[in-house]
């Protein structure tokens, strides 16, 4: 699969055919009654702001829904505009016809004002969050209609929510920004439901994982009088009033099945409301698990995890913050399931339901953050926590959501949080209110340094070589007030506290969420490679988040390039160095294809095992030779020596004496470590004569 398709010009295909056709939000599935308004539009930009409505003869352009107007894909590719139109005619079909009708976007960047048949029917702001519109009223008479939005997406975003969308001025972080997404963005839909109706709809486990907690409001005229049922797979239904619905209603499951990555599944809960206004039928999904922070541990269902994650920007050529087809989101998760991770931090944006849809079923782990603001103001930190609410809303019911990130890197905090009361206030109420609406997800403050109150101590540290890396890494570790070299420009490199005040806690995880080094993709490979297993050397790390998953325009750290090809490794695939066991080699790298040097023509070093796993296993530790970057051995294994390895710790030392082959003057060491399954972990070194 890839994306092209839709970077096809608007041609009569493209016109009878509806990009991304699939439901938008089956966490709240009403999909027996909805109509996509996804496709062609027409389009008007209006960058002097002189247009008060267009005229007929204004419409001169096409635009492709739901794909921002800077794309490809849209068919007009308008760089720094900050206002337009958009407009089409429609007709309610059947399925929606009955009842109210509700309009509804998935997001519009950043501000919009809606017309319905010369009627204005309300206005939104903000970007990334979903909202909705009642236009049953103003709909007139006859069997079509006209729709109409006007757009506006400031050049100077700073203080609005933006994510890595670029700014003119720029951002401090503008280095690591991208092309704006302006515009609709996410797709845009009628759905018919009726007066009274089913408004929220909250899925929870209970404490013991033995059922669903249910908690829903019903709007509505009629509200007072109405019931409801909820039905549940393998469950008897229950039905229930209003007040009870309100409140929550707990719905015991027999057996019940734990949602985990190796087992992601997921219960249907459908809740019919029935009223004098008619029926209303909603299907929402989750997983019973619990993820939670034990003292400087994690553990999924009580079962002790790592978390070996990568970052995720949700950017796509051609698309931009727009997924190109469904399948781009499977593709995605693929990709990072392949290469070991467990966990995809979706980073500086509340990414479409569908991908969260998506990682539920597949069973990926989901680090969910709102998109970033770029300077302080009261406005702006405003702006910023307006979005955790409608996050939480939408998205709390999904099980692959196991952490909740706010901050960034200071980014819309001036690079100055310890200085500042009014800054660290911003903070503290974020993650206040973020722990008010989910209380049992673990949350952090302000990823990357400078943390005031969190349920993680995260880090983000950057080196080019594993050397360095490996020395910052002990720092952090052993340090109790820990303060570290962070570039906030190419010209400006300041020293950030771990802290703001005290030392770092002891009795909450202590995880890296972002690493990464090397220009090049073997230097890519290389570090993945040798950062990782630092990372594995200390027992007191719960976590890291590799940087990243895919290339981005300029941004080339992924594993995968922006077209999601597979960039050389040098004979190092990630899933190696992100498998549940891996080696430890007490190796100063120096260089790719020089790991060591032997002059002597002996490799000469010791190993040892990092296991993640439930259960301890003994490890037999074999050696091959191959060719430098080769992925597999040429020579016959050797058996080297054998460890006991208990979950979690790393294990004793083994020692590794191997002649290198004959007339070889560079070669490569495979080192596999088997149990009684089979090969359950390896790891490599690139030894030269000199």
């Amino acid at each position: 699969m890839t994306d092209s398709l839709v970077a096809l010009p608007l041609t009569e295909s493209s016109r009878s055919s509806i990009p991304r056709p699939e439901y938008p939000r089956p966490y709240f599935d009403r999909s027996h009654s909805w109509q996509s308004l996804n496709g062609v539009w027409d389009f008007a930009r209006d960058g002097g702001h002189v247009v008060s409505a267009p005229a007929l003869e204004d419409w001169t352009e096409k635009i492709l829904v739901p794909f921002a107007w800077e794309t490809e894909a849209s068919g007009v590719e308008a760089q720094w505009l900050d206002r337009a139109w958009y407009g089409r005619e429609f007709t309610i079909a059947p399925e929606v016809a009955a009842g109210r009708i509700i309009l509804h976007f998935g997001a519009v960047q950043h501000s919009c004002t809606i017309w319905i048949d010369d009627t204005n029917i309300g206005s939104h702001a903000g970007g990334y969050v979903p909202f909705e519109f009642d236009i049953t009223d103003a709909l007139a008479f006859g069997p079509t209609h006209t729709l109409t939005v006007r757009v506006d997406a400031p050049i100077d975003k700073r203080y609005i929510a933006h994510g890595k969308q670029r700014s003119v001025p720029r951002d401090d972080y503008d280095g690591c920004s991208f092309t704006p997404t302006s515009g609709i963005w996410q797709s845009v839909w009628l759905e018919g439901r009726p007066a009274t109706y089913l408004a929220t709809l909250g899925l929870t486990p209970t404490a013991d994982l033995d059922g669903i907690l249910v908690r829903a409001t019903i709007s509505g005229p009629s509200a007072t009088g109405a019931t409801a049922r909820i039905a549940l797979d393998g469950v008897d239904a229950i039905s229930v009033d209003r007040s009870a619905l309100d409140s929550g209603v707990v719905v015991g499951i027999p057996s019940p099945r734990l949602w985990s990555p190796e087992d992601p599944h997921r219960y249907s809960v459908t809740v019919t409301v029935m009223s004098d206004d008619g029926v209303d039928t909603v299907t929402g999904e989750t997983g019973l698990r619990r993820f939670e922070a034990r003292r400087r541990e994690l553990y999924l269902n009580g079962k002790r995890i790592s978390m070996r994650g990568v970052l995720d920007q949700g950017y796509w050529p051609r698309t931009g913050l727009t997924a190109p087809a469904d399948e781009a989101f499977v593709r995605d998760l693929e990709i990072a399931r392949d290469a070991g991770f467990n966990l995809v931090r979706k980073h500086l944006k509340l990414e479409d339901p569908r991908f969260l849809y998506h990682a539920d079923r597949l069973g990926m782990l989901v680090w969910a953050e709102p998109a970033s603001t770029g300077r302080f103001s009261t406005e702006a930190a405003a702006a910023f926590a307006d979005q955790i609410e409608p996050m939480f809303r939408r998205d709390g019911n999904h099980p692959s959501i196991v952490i909740w990130g706010l901050y960034n890197e200071e980014w819309g905090l001036d690079w100055a949080l310890p200085d500042d009361p009014a800054k660290q206030e911003a903070v503290r109420d974020a993650f206040r209110l973020m722990k008010r609406l989910d209380p049992q997800r673990p949350a952090v403050d302000n990823s990357g340094w400078t943390h005031l109150e969190t349920d993680l101590v995260d880090w983000h540290v950057y080196d080019e070589k594993p050397a360095g890396w490996a020395r910052k890494v002990q720092h952090l570790v052993v340090d109790p007030s820990p303060r570290f070299p962070v570039a906030i420009a190419v010209d400006a490199i300041v020293d950030k506290r771990l802290m703001v005040k005290g030392e770092v806690p002891q009795d909450v995880p202590f995880v890296n969420s972002e690493f990464g080094g090397g220009y090049t993709s073997i230097e890519r490979g290389w570090n993945l490679h040798w950062q990782t297993q630092e990372l594995r050397r200390h027992d007191s790390i719960a976590g890291y988040v590799w940087t990243e998953l895919t290339d981005i325009e300029h941004e080339t750290a992924g594993i995968v390039d922006f077209e999601r090809h597979l960039r050389d490794h040098g004979g190092r695939p990630a899933a190696h160095a992100n498998a549940e066991t891996v080696t430890v080699f007490d190796v100063i790298p120096i260089e790719p294809g020089r790991d060591l040097i032997a002059s002597d023509g002996v490799a000469d070093f010791r190993v040892a095992v990092s296991h993640h796993g439930a259960a301890p296993i003994d490890v037999t530790v074999r050696a091959a030779w191959g060719p430098i970057f080769g992925e597999e051995p040429t020579t016959p294994t050797e058996r080297v020596g054998t460890v006991h390895v208990e979950p979690f710790r790393l294990s004793q030392t083994v020692a590794v004496n191997m002649p290198m082959p004959p007339a070889s003057t560079a070669a490569r060491l495979h080192v596999l470590l088997t149990d009684a399954t089979g090969v359950v972990g390896r790891g490599s070194v690139d030894v030269s004569r000199d």
